[in-house]
């Protein structure tokens, strides 16, 4: 997975693994390969075997943890490990207190103002007759939006690209020592930044995200009221602005991708475009097909059978949802995009289980104005580059496009 070739083009090499080694060990990450379907899916049943805490916070800054804990420790307001990638009973609490700033009703407030964000991004740019779709459109519109959700001052748009490629290289096992300190430096500022907002919130609340985090509260069965600590409360912003914004700028660089290179599925969105139900479900097959997240990685707490394997306790698991998603037997034909297909929500590009993803009703609504109001303004979406020239983020945790070169008339 490290193999720059493999990392842009890992379909052949998913399907190798599904069929001779679902649970490979691959050398060079330290960690098992999860490939199959099944096999992710008894994982997410199964929290305190397979645990996130020990998955997430082993891989972080792997390799240099010590030195990057310090660094935040002496430079970023202190080391917060992140609060939402824990075990039961503890993230029980965590995702209670998170729940109020994703409600089925907040999101669906959100939707006209998302709207109106989306148009007028898109009428910047649709006269121009050529773009780059990740860094003229996917990357500002998710920084725009995630930064009003939670209340951020849009003068920090150009350092939010940098924070989110800092935070998501903790995770991605490929950076040496010198990027690790580069990147930690970055987090700093983000920490120290994010810190002053919320110290403001405490104060004075305001209807956004952070304002939400701050004063969070539950009651609990014995009549207790449970909120965050503050450093909880810095983890899970920290989380939501990062974990808001890469993974669905992602999401849509990957939308912009097939748009361009499969003139069929720019026509069967345009068909779909007017009938809500089709739009909703064109948004789950390119989830399905082309998730934002690559995988992300488990930890062993005792020794355990796994795809005709016996894994010793502490043993080191990334689930390749990639992979799931694109395995035949779940889903016929997986490489055919098919709104029609009758199990379409069964994809495991949210994750599942108790850790299934907070935010993916925001999520699934950003992705479906974005596509909705592409085919309505812009037509005739072509690369500007061959497609061999498409690389991507040294990461394994993301399959990010770096750049994405377009051509397109206004509709």
């Amino acid at each position: 997975m490290t193999d720059p070739i493999i990392s842009a083009r890992p379909r052949p090499y998913y399907a190798a693994m599904r069929e001779h080694d679902p649970v490979h060990w691959d050398e060079k990450l330290g960690m098992y390969l999860i490939s199959r379907y099944q096999d992710i899916l008894t994982i997410q049943q199964d929290p305190i075997t397979f645990s996130v805490n020990k998955g997430y916070h082993t891989q972080q800054a792997k390799g240099f943890q010590e030195e990057f804990q310090d660094i935040l420790k002496r430079d970023g307001g202190g080391y917060f490990p992140d609060a939402i990638m824990s075990d039961p009973p503890y993230h029980t609490r965590i995702r209670k207190l998170m729940e109020n700033a994703f409600t089925a009703h907040r999101v669906k407030e959100l939707e006209p103002r998302i709207t109106k964000v989306v148009a007028d991004l898109i009428d910047s740019i649709a006269d121009t007759g050529a773009a780059d779709a990740i860094h003229d459109f996917s990357v500002p519109l998710t920084i725009r939006i995630i930064c009003e959700q939670l209340g951020l001052d849009w003068d920090i748009k150009d350092r939010i690209q940098r924070w989110s490629i800092a935070v998501t290289a903790q995770i991605g096992r490929m950076q040496d020592r010198e990027q690790m300190v580069a990147h930690a430096r970055e987090i700093c500022e983000l920490q120290q930044y994010l810190i002053g907002k919320m110290k403001e919130r405490k104060d004075d609340p305001r209807e956004d995200m952070i304002s939400d985090l701050v004063h969070a509260k539950i009651q609990t069965d014995d009549g207790t009221v449970e909120t965050l600590t503050f450093e909880e409360a810095v983890s899970l912003v920290r989380a939501l602005l990062i974990a808001g914004n890469e993974t669905t700028a992602t999401a849509l660089g990957n939308l912009f991708y097939i748009l361009a290179t499969q003139p069929e599925i720019a026509q069967l969105l345009k068909d779909s475009v007017d009938d809500d139900r089709l739009l909703n479900r064109f948004v789950e097959e390119l989830l399905r097909i082309e998730p934002p997240v690559r995988g992300l990685s488990r930890m062993t707490t005792r020794e355990v059978e796994l795809g005709g394997k016996t894994l010793p306790a502490g043993a080191h698991l990334l689930l390749m949802y990639a992979s799931a998603n694109d395995q035949a037997d779940v889903f016929p034909e997986p490489r055919s995009f098919d709104i029609n297909r009758p199990n379409i929500g069964r994809h495991v590009s949210f994750g599942g289980g108790v850790h299934r993803c907070v935010g993916l009703a925001l999520a699934r609504m950003e992705i479906k104005v974005a596509a909705r109001e592409i085919v309505r303004r812009m037509d005739n979406i072509r690369l500007a580059i061959p497609v061999e020239d498409i690389t991507y983020l040294p990461t394994v945790a993301t399959q990010s496009i770096e750049r994405l070169p377009i051509t397109f008339t206004r509709r």
